[in-house]
C-alpha cells in the first residue's frame, strides 16, 4: 500500500506476531495505513498546540520577569488561553471488565524495560517473592555483623535472625489466639477445616480470625503450604522438613511467600533505548510473547547458562470447600506506549518518505500482539494476562484533556478497524505534564469508559514544570523543588480527583518510583508513606523491592484511607500547583551551586553514556556518591532542564559548566571502568555520549516542553553507525 515498512519490522510482524492471531498480514499493513492517515495531521497539530501555549506562556513569564509573582492573574491568563479549560459536570467512570488486580488489589507495581526479556520474565514471575530471601540479602534484614554474613551459602544463624524479622510480619497480620508468636510455633496442622499451631510448649492455638486461613496443600499427611490473606494479598508459608532451610526452623517451614507485584509495566517508552526499526522489534517480540504466554530467555549468571520461563499459576486446597483453587503465578501486565511527540522512521508514507508518529505504530502493534491473549481462540491456552479480555495501555506525556480525547479516539478507531469489542483497549493515564495535572478531571472525562490508571511521576512532572516556567526565574536547588508547596498539592490533587471522579473499584491510583534498589531499609522505612496517602499502587525498581513495599500494604488497608478521603473533599488548591519553585530571595552560595551542578552533571553524563553508547534505557546508575540509583528519561529531563534554566538566568557561566562536564566526565569514566563496551569520554570530551549530555542542556531552553528523546535517539543512532562502521 502506501506505507513503506522496514523490512526487519515487517518480518516481525508477519513472521512472529500475526501467526495464530486471526489476522492476515494485508489487512494489518491496510488497518495501520488507515490509522495513520487518518490521525497523523491531528497528531500534528496537537504538538504545534502545544509549542503555541508554550510561547504565550514565555512571552507572559518574560513580560513580569523581576514582578512579584500574582498568583491570581497567572491563572486568569492560563485560563484565558486555553491552558486551563473549564470544569464539566460531575461524572463518574464506568469502565467495565477491569482485572481484579487493578480494580480492587492493592499492592506493588514494577515498571520493566520491555526490550530486555530477562527483566521482562523477573517483572512478570514478581507476583510471589520469598520473604526470607528479601530480608536475608537486603539491608532490611539483620546488620552482617560477625556470624550474621550473607556469605556464598545459606548461613544458619542469619537466617535465625531472618525467620525472627518473618515471624513479626506474621505476628502483626496473622495474629494468633493467646498473643502466640509465630517464633514459638512447633507444627503447622490441620483439624477439620481449620488451621491450628501446635506450640514449642506443646499448647494449641489458632488464628485470631479463622477467616485468613483459605487454602493448604499436603504432602502425605503433613502440611506442605499454608494459604492466608489479609488486605487482599495472600501469603504462602512452605513447609519442608528434609529441606536445607526447613530443617532449620521448629515447624519446618522453608520459605513465606507474599503476593508482591500484583501489576507490572512493559515499558516501551522512558525506560528503553529504541532508535530504530530493529530496537522497536525487539520491544514487539517481547511484548507478543508475554502476550502469548511463550516468553523465555537463556542468560549467564556465576558463570552457569541460565534458563527462565513465565512461572506457573498456584493451585491450592480451598479451607472453605476443600476443592481445589488457582491463583494466579504471574503478575497482570499493562502497556506504557511512547506519547504523541515520538516520530519513527521504522514506518513512513511512501509518497512523501514522512516518518509516522510512533506511538500510534505502537498503539496498533500492542493491539496485534494482545489477541494472543484476549481473542476467542487465546481461550484454550493455560498463560493469560488478563482474564477478563481487556488490554490495559498507559499513554504518557499527555497535555490535557484534548490529547487525551486524541488518545480514546485512536484507541476507538483501532478497535474497529482490527475487529476488537469496543473498550477493550483501556488507557491509564500518566499525571506527569503540568498541562495535565491542573486538568486531570476533565482529562479522565473522555476516558471515563477506559479509564484504569491514573499517576503521578515527580520526575517528569518537574522536568515539565521547569520548561513550562523556565522564563520566570532560576529555579531552586532540586532539595528545595521537592520541598516547594507544588509537589504535595500535586500528589494530593491527583489523588482526590481519582476518587472524585469513581476510581475506587475500578482503577488504580498510582505514585511514583523508589530509586534506590539497595536501600531497602529505607524503602521500609519510607514508601509505607504512598498506600497512606490513598494511592493503591506505586512503583518499585526490582522483584525484591516489590516484596518488601508488599508490607505497606498489610500495614494499611488503602480502600479504607480512599473512603476516608472521598468523605473529606479536597485538599489542594489549584494555585498551589501553579505556584513555580522559583529561587526568588534564596541566596545560595559558590560552593552551594558549584555541588548542584556537579550532581546534575554527573547524574546527566551517568546516564547518557548508557544510553547513546550501550542502548541502556534504563539501569542502576552510580551518583556522585557512587550509591546505584535507578535512572531512565525522567531525571535527564529534571537535570538537563535545571542546568540550562540556571545558565540563562546567570547563576551559571557557560565556561563553568564545560569545565564541570568535563571534570564530572572523568568521574563517571572511573564508575563505568569495569563496563564491557563503555566509551570513555576523557580527554577527548568529543564523542557521542559527551555532545549529546551538552547539547541538552544548551540547546535545553529549545526544546519542546524539555524533553530529552530527540537528542538522545539522534546520538545513538550515530554511535550505532559508528559501531557499525559507518561513514556517517
Amino acid at each position: 500500500g502506501g506505507l513503506e515498512v522496514h523490512p526487519v519490522l515487517k518480518g516481525c510482524v508477519e513472521n512472529e506476531i500475526i501467526p495464530g492471531s486471526g489476522i492476515a498480514a494485508g489487512k494489518f499493513w491496510k488497518d495501520l495505513e488507515t490509522l495513520l492517515r487518518e490521525f497523523t495531521p491531528k497528531n500534528f497539530a496537537l504538538l504545534k498546540k502545544r509549542d503555541s501555549i508554550q510561547a504565550q506562556i514565555d512571552a507572559y513569564l518574560l513580560e513580569r520577569k523581576g514582578k512579584e509573582w500574582d498568583a491570581g492573574a497567572y491563572t486568569s491568563f492560563l485560563a484565558n488561553i486555553g491552558y486551563i479549560v473549564p470544569e464539566g459536570p460531575e461524572f463518574k467512570v464506568d469502565t467495565q471488565n477491569v482485572d481484579a488486580e487493578i480494580s480492587s488489589i492493592a499492592g506493588p507495581q514494577l515498571v520493566v524495560p520491555v526490550d530486555k526479556a530477562r527483566f521482562a520474565l523477573n517483572a512478570a514471575n514478581a507476583r510471589w517473592g520469598s520473604l526470607l530471601d528479601a530480608f536475608y540479602g537486603t539491608d532490611a534484614g539483620p546488620p552482617q555483623t560477625k556470624g550474621l554474613e550473607k556469605g556464598s551459602s545459606y548461613n544458619p544463624a542469619r537466617g535465625a535472625e531472618v525467620f525472627k524479622i518473618s515471624h513479626k510480619f506474621l505476628d502483626d497480620f496473622f495474629p494468633m489466639t493467646e498473643g502466640a508468636k509465630y517464633n514459638d510455633v512447633a507444627e503447622f496442622k490441620l483439624s477439620g477445616s481449620s488451621l491450628q499451631m501446635v506450640l514449642k510448649n506443646k499448647k494449641t492455638v489458632g488464628l485470631a480470625d479463622s477467616n485468613q486461613f483459605v487454602g493448604f496443600n499436603k504432602n502425605g499427611s503433613s502440611l506442605s503450604n499454608v494459604l492466608l490473606k489479609h488486605n487482599n494479598l495472600h501469603v504462602d508459608i512452605q513447609i519442608d522438613r528434609s529441606s536445607p532451610v526447613g530443617s532449620t526452623h521448629a515447624a519446618g517451614v522453608k520459605d513465606i511467600f507474599v503476593e508482591a507485584a500484583v501489576t507490572a509495566i512493559a515499558d516501551f517508552e522512558d525506560s528503553v533505548a529504541a532508535v530504530d526499526a530493529e530496537d522497536k522489534s525487539i520491544i514487539y517480540r517481547n511484548w507478543t510473547g508475554l502476550m502469548k504466554g511463550t516468553l523465555a530467555d537463556k542468560f549467564k549468571k556465576g558463570g552457569k547458562e541460565v534458563s527462565r520461563v513465565l512461572n506457573q499459576d498456584k493451585s491450592f486446597v480451598s479451607a472453605a470447600s476443600g476443592k481445589e483453587f488457582i491463583l494466579p503465578g504471574r503478575v497482570v501486565f499493562l502497556v506504557r506506549n511512547v506519547g504523541l511527540h515520538m516520530m519513527t522512521d521504522a514506518v513512513k508514507f511512501a509518497e512523501t518518505g514522512q516518518m509516522v508518529p510512533e506511538g500510534l505504530l505502537d498503539l496498533m502493534i500492542t493491539a496485534l500482539a494482545s489477541f494472543h491473549d484476549v481473542s476467542d481462540a487465546a481461550k484454550s491456552k493455560s498463560f493469560f494476562n488478563s482474564r477478563t479480555g481487556s488490554v490495559y495501555i498507559v499513554k504518557p506525556k499527555q497535555h490535557g484533556p484534548e490529547e487525551v480525547q486524541f488518545t480514546v479516539d485512536t484507541f476507538a478507531r483501532a478497535e474497529e478497524l482490527l475487529g476488537i469489542p469496543r473498550n477493550t483497549l483501556k488507557i491509564g493515564i500518566m499525571d506527569e505534564e503540568r498541562r495535565t495535572s491542573v486538568n486531570l478531571k476533565e482529562c479522565i472525562r473522555p476516558a471515563k469508559s477506559r479509564c484504569i490508571f491514573i499517576n503521578t511521576g515527580f520526575m517528569d512532572r518537574t522536568g515539565d514544570e521547569f520548561h513550562t516556567s523556565f522564563y520566570g526565574d532560576a529555579f531552586l536547588p532540586r532539595a528545595g523543588v521537592k520541598k516547594a508547596p507544588w509537589l504535595q498539592a500535586y500528589e494530593d490533587w491527583n489523588v482526590d480527583t481519582g476518587i472524585e471522579t469513581g476510581l475506587l473499584g475500578v482503577a488504580q491510583i498510582g505514585k511514583g518510583m523508589w530509586a534506590a534498589p539497595d536501600s531497602m531499609a529505607d524503602m521500609l522505612k519510607t514508601k509505607g508513606a504512598h498506600p497512606k496517602s490513598g494511592a493503591n499502587c506505586a512503583w518499585v525498581p526490582s522483584p525484591t523491592a516489590a516484596t518488601l513495599h508488599a508490607i505497606h500494604y498489610h500495614e494499611t488497608f488503602v480502600q479504607d484511607v480512599q473512603q476516608k478521603l472521598a468523605a473529606g473533599g479536597h485538599r489542594s488548591k489549584l494555585s498551589d500547583i501553579l505556584l513555580p519553585p522559583f529561587m526568588g530571595a534564596t541566596k545560595l552560595s559558590a560552593a552551594e551551586i558549584q555541588q548542584e551542578l556537579d550532581n546534575n552533571a554527573q547524574g546527566i553524563l551517568g546516564y547518557v553514556s548508557r544510553w547513546v553508547g550501550l542502548g541502556i534505557g534504563c539501569s542502576k546508575v552510580p551518583d556522585i556518591h557512587d550509591v546505584g540509583l535507578m535512572e531512565d528519561r525522567a531525571t535527564l529531563r529534571i537535570s538537563s532542564q535545571h542546568v540550562a534554566n540556571w545558565l540563562y538566568h546567570g547563576v551559571v557561566s557557560r565556561e563553568q559548566v564545560l569545565a564541570t562536564f568535563e571534570k564530572m566526565a572523568k568521574i563517571v569514566d572511573r564508575q563505568n571502568g569495569n563496563t564491557a563496551g563503555y566509551n570513555s569520554m576523557a580527554p577527548d570530551y568529543n564523542n557521542n555520549e559527551f555532545r549529546a549530555a551538552l547539547e541538552m542542556v544548551f540547546n535545553g531552553i529549545d526544546a519542546p516542553n524539555g524533553l530529552t528523546e530527540w537528542t538522545l535517539t539522534k546520538y545513538r543512532r550515530a554511535e550505532k553507525a559508528r559501531q557499525n562502521g559507518s561513514r556517517l
